[in-house]
């Protein structure tokens, strides 16, 4: 890998490979999230088409498919924060990573009210709500705590205490109902699985994080997982087939074998996609767009991101409509016509995603002007 000057531009590439944004093999969901170890996903819409992207052409009623046959599970784990994960995974990362999410939530915990005792009567209340392979909406377990005599009122109380469930290992996501989620006890969702030692999850944790996210040091990796940077560099060592290398003065982790680096490369990436989401630093997708330029409004983490070769270059949104889904791009900067043939060739393949027709709106700034070129 090149040194610097052209090394922000080096990593880029190196992750887009690896990410499997340049070149896809894998045809299902289940797949992406089973390599990627979990992928960010509290946009369950946008998660969705993020794993996509990751695959052969998967669409969005496949991929939901699988999410409801229990092939992909939706729960809190590594940050305290929405994650996709496989079932071979669910129990042996939660056992690793719950106990820092409790950390983390204690302060709220005390805010609302719930201690020990109220965790462990809220379990008995959701254990007896879900027996008999019984799949329930949130509302509806609302009531069940209700009537178990434990306050489940107001949105952020509920939350933490279905998070303390998932965190036990005793609820997971469930089919969708409609547009309403679901929860379902785990045990009944996951066959029993093999236990993995605290250093065997260390070790498993590290090493799907470098291979599908790499080059990335160890602050990145310390991020992601929500690990104390003590075990992050505990676990990147034990990797033995690893390589690290020093880029511009900070040592990067890389796998063994760097992916196969392909064309230029045009992505419309979904907010918290795991390409941006993966990393502490994320000063190597700014090349071309400033933020300070592009101002406060603009959140690179939390927008619909346009990317060309691994840099951000616009944001992008879109609406679904009756007769099309309808994309709104919005370049950041000045963009060739090769470049805006490959954004319009994934505004398509968006489309072909959600099996919808599509419209797409081009803004343009000019001075304090924007206007909608269609």
């Amino acid at each position: 890998m090149p040194e610097s000057p052209h090394s922000g531009s080096a990593i880029c590439a190196q992750r887009l490979a690896n990410q499997h944004l340049v070149k896809q093999t894998l045809g299902t969901a289940s797949e992406v999230v089973r390599l990627f170890g979990a992928i960010q996903a509290q946009d369950y819409a946008g998660a969705k088409w993020g794993i996509a992207q990751r695959t052969t052409g998967a669409t969005d009623a496949e991929i939901e498919q699988e999410i409801g046959a229990g092939q992909i599970l939706r729960t809190h784990v590594l940050r305290p924060t929405w994650h996709f994960v496989s079932p071979a995974d669910i129990r042996w990362m939660l056992a690793l990573t719950a106990p820092r999410i409790r950390k983390a939530a204690a302060h709220h915990d005390r805010r609302l009210g719930i201690d020990d005792d109220v965790r462990k009567r809220s379990r008995t209340a959701l254990s007896r709500a879900l027996q008999h392979r019984s799949q329930r909406t949130r509302n509806e377990l609302a009531e069940a705590l209700t009537k178990a005599g434990i306050r489940a009122d107001g949105t952020q109380r509920l939350a933490h205490l279905m998070i303390h469930a998932e965190l036990d290992g005793l609820v997971c996501s469930g089919a969708r109902r409609g547009k309403q989620f679901t929860y379902a006890l785990l045990d009944q969702c996951v066959p029993p699985t093999k236990e993995l030692t605290r250093d065997e999850a260390l070790n498993a944790l590290a090493s799907r994080y470098i291979n599908t996210r790499g080059p990335a040091t160890e602050d990145d990796f310390a991020w992601w997982s929500g690990l104390t940077k003590a075990d992050a560099r505990i676990a990147l060592a034990s990797v033995d087939d690893l390589e690290t290398r020093p880029i511009d003065g900070r040592n990067y982790w890389l796998p063994p074998r760097p992916a196969a680096r392909g064309k230029s490369t045009a992505r419309l990436l979904p907010n918290y996609d795991e390409y941006i989401v993966s990393y502490a630093d994320r000063e190597a997708t700014h090349a071309r767009v400033n933020p300070e330029a592009v101002g406060e409004t603009f959140d690179f983490l939390g927008s619909y991101v346009i990317i060309i070769d691994g840099h951000i270059v616009g944001r992008w949104k879109r609406s679904v409509t009756k007769k099309a889904v309808v994309l709104m791009l919005h370049p950041l900067t000045r963009l060739n016509a090769a470049e805006r043939d490959a954004i319009h060739q994934q505004a398509h393949r968006f489309a072909g995603f959600l099996e919808q027709p599509l419209q797409i709106e081009t803004t343009q700034t000019e001075g304090s002007t924007t206007r909608v070129v269609v």
